[in-house]
């Protein structure tokens, strides 16, 4: 199909010739009741357009028939909301001038047209409508046929040209106010940094239980030893458990079922995750200090992951290695460090999405975080700051 009938080809065409003969209809009643009048409808549109919930009902004709293909979609171009403001108000005023008088052009641009191909076809046949001054002029012969395509093409070009401009003005005049625009950044930022978190949570949770069961299932089969498999098997039981505790609760969160939420792991829990370090064969020397117990709740949740993050990397980087992790609140700040050494063989492997989520859970928390080599050591040290949320 050549390019300039692509147009001619798609639903929205017709939809937009649709959306902009409504208003002709309800003038058409109009000038049947009062056609001395024509210009009252206009004045009418002057105070309808001022009443907020006008520009709602517009915004969902212009959504579901200017602009279909961006209903539901978070960047939609034509608002579908009361007026908030006056500035909205007048913006209203102006569409709906605007749509009506559209309206009448896009109702003559496929009247005269089909009134042209109505002569162009039965003027030979001695029964025009001599409608068409053109035509009325002029005598008929048996070519007028071979023009009949003149007029039809120029009507539905005129329609597509017609709907083409409806959609501009549509996105001009009713489209989001910077209020509206502001809160739909808002609320989308929200939505992403929900994903996100939702993201490391089950990045963190899963992963280790994962890391744990690899590390475990290997050094068993490699152990033979029957008490050592009973302890390994012991350790991804209670690791899987606690990885299906935590999926369930995200899941219920995601549903938004009402349920019961249940809590998220704490610092006071770190000794768990120590444990399942030393059972996948870690040897971790723990320093503990200060009051675990007292961090406030969204820094002690975010430590425990943090720390479950570095625990993990060691598994998955470096195996059964000797780790050491210092987890202290000083004053008004917690601070964890997690060291183990440094395999010649894998520093490339050391950006992925582990480290990734926790310089972000530590920069929500205004905190920062640092990774890498440190003396021959893989060294991750964090600090979060308690000030400001208790």
């Amino acid at each position: 199909m050549p390019r300039f009938l692509r147009p001619l080809g798609r639903s929205v065409t017709y939809t937009r010739w649709l959306h902009m003969c409504i208003p002709s209809a309800v003038y058409g009643i109009w000038l049947f009741i009062a056609p001395e009048k024509p210009y009252v409808p206009f004045m009418a549109l002057l105070a309808i357009g001022l009443v907020p919930a006008v520009r709602l009902a517009e915004g969902v004709q212009a959504q579901l028939l200017v602009v279909p293909a961006e209903r539901g979609r978070h960047d939609v171009t034509v608002s579908a909301a009361s007026s908030a403001s006056w500035g909205d108000r007048w913006r209203t005023v102006v569409w709906l001038e605007i749509r009506l008088a559209l309206s009448l052009v896009a109702i003559s641009a496929a009247v005269w047209p089909s009134m042209a191909v109505y002569d162009l076809i039965a003027g030979p046949l001695g029964r025009a409508s001599d409608e068409i001054p053109v035509l009325r002029d002029a005598a008929p012969h048996w070519w007028w046929w071979l023009l009949v395509p003149i007029p039809v093409l120029t009507s539905l070009g005129c329609v597509a040209a017609l709907g083409a401009l409806d959609a501009v003005l549509a996105r001009k005049l009713l489209g989001p106010s910077r209020e509206e625009r502001l809160t739909a950044l808002e609320a989308r930022t929200e939505q992403l940094l929900e994903r996100n978190r939702i993201a490391r949570e089950i990045h963190d949770s899963i992963g280790h239980a994962l890391t744990v069961a690899v590390v475990q299932a290997g050094a068993a089969r490699s152990a033979g030893d029957p008490a050592f498999t009973e302890r390994a098997l012991a350790a991804i039981e209670e690791t899987g458990r606690a990885a299906l505790d935590d999926l369930e609760r995200v899941l219920l969160v995601l549903r938004e079922s009402g349920e019961q939420v249940g809590q998220r792991p704490t610092l006071a829990e770190a000794d768990r995750l120590l444990e399942s370090a030393r059972a996948s064969g870690a040897q971790v020397n723990a320093e503990l200090n200060g009051p675990l117990e007292l961090v406030p709740g969204p820094v002690s949740r975010e430590g425990y992951r943090i720390l479950q993050e570095a625990l993990t990397n060691v598994l998955r980087h470096s195996g059964p290695v000797p780790v050491r992790v210092r987890l202290a609140v000083l004053g008004e700040r917690l601070e964890l460090d997690v060291t183990n050494p440094l395999a010649d063989s894998i520093p490339e492997v050391r950006g992925g999405s582990g480290l990734r989520g926790i310089r972000e859970r530590a920069a929500l928390l205004g905190g920062e975080a640092r990774s890498g080599p440190d003396k021959g050591e893989w060294r991750v040290r964090v600090r979060l700051p308690l000030d400001g949320l208790r």
